[in-house]
């Protein structure tokens, strides 16, 4: 049997702003649906993925900025850094983890899974960009 995962539920304060987030880092909006005044709910997908963000009012979601450690997989992180920054997203300069610990630029060997940059929706939701050119065999 398949399971695939959907969503993941977010915590936002103002649901316009988040949505004029995602919608500027390129995400597609799949649904934006208020059932009611107190109920609306907003799902983004990041372009190539399977597994969408979702956020609103009434989802029972946790506290804004709660979720930390979403991680969005790229092939080419310095390619996909350039792109968040050209779309005025503040994205921490990439890093990897050497000998001594956490090490500014990118993985001397490109090894997938080895090259990390961060950032933060308005809420203070963390992001980890990873490059992953393939999943390990």
């Amino acid at each position: 049997m398949d399971m695939r995962l959907e969503a993941i539920v977010i915590g936002v304060a103002d649901v316009e702003r988040a949505k004029e987030f995602y919608e500027k880092l390129g995400f597609t909006c799949d649904v934006d649906h208020e059932a009611s005044e107190g109920f609306r709910i907003v799902q983004f997908t990041p372009p190539g993925s399977n597994t969408s963000v979702l956020f609103g009012k009434g989802v029972g979601a946790g506290e804004p900025g709660a979720v930390q450690g979403l991680y969005l997989c790229v092939d080419d992180i310095a390619a996909a850094h350039a792109e968040i920054k050209q779309r005025g997203i503040d994205v921490g300069e990439p890093f990897h983890f050497g000998a001594s610990g956490q090490t500014a630029g990118l993985h001397p060997d490109r090894t997938r899974y080895a090259t990390f940059a961060t950032f933060s929706d308005p809420d203070g939701n963390g992001w980890l960009l990873q490059e992953v050119d393939r999943r390990a065999e």
